[in-house]
């Protein structure tokens, strides 16, 4: 996935400045691409050379803020990328790498980041949970085939985390455990 076609389909649910943008890269699409407002920024000037979007006049004529709204070719362009194939996404965590150098060292060093992660995906988990409570728990009407799309991404979030949750609180006794053990001599 790249920049530019997260900004498109932005774009295409609502044209927006680039603080909008920016504010909603940290509100809601940052929970699966991650962007700077430099880069936001340095994206919409790439994409207005090639013609993908263009920006709105605004009534303010002394206001320096550009709504960007997407055009055909960048239209085109986000059709064309999601006919492409991808590869499933790799699980990719830093976590991971230092647990096996936690598993060569013994040294325990890795549990309070571990809680810490817990603490971090609980905390997401609610977030998520909160935002599915005021969006779609009141909400039969899955006829609306936006709407259904979104409760499906939220729910497979609200899933990751929840497994996350569920690995952390067995690994974390485990190597609790495993550390009483050492300790006592077993």
């Amino acid at each position: 996935m790249s920049l530019p076609h997260v900004l498109l389909t932005s774009l295409l649910e609502r044209p927006s400045t680039g603080f909008e943008l920016a504010r909603r890269f940290d509100r809601s699409i940052g929970f699966f691409w991650n962007a700077t407002h430099q880069q936001i920024y340095r994206e919409l000037n790439h994409m207005l050379k090639k013609g993908w979007v263009s920006t709105l006049e605004n009534e303010m004529e002394n206001s320096r803020k550009k709504t960007y709204q997407v055009e055909q070719l960048g239209r085109i362009e986000l059709a064309s990328w999601m006919t492409q194939q991808s590869e499933p996404a790799q699980l990719r965590d830093d976590l991971m790498v230092r647990l096996r150098a936690e598993a060569q060292l013994s040294n325990n060093q890795i549990l309070p980041e571990l809680l810490r992660h817990l603490g971090l995906h609980q905390e997401k988990l609610k977030l998520y949970q909160s935002i599915y409570d005021k969006d779609f728990k009141d909400s039969n009407d899955l006829n609306d085939r936006v709407l259904y799309i979104h409760k499906m991404i939220l729910e497979l979030g609200i899933t990751m985390e929840s497994e996350w949750i569920k690995w952390l609180e067995q690994v974390i006794p485990q190597l609790k455990r495993f550390a009483q053990d050492s300790v006592s001599g077993e």
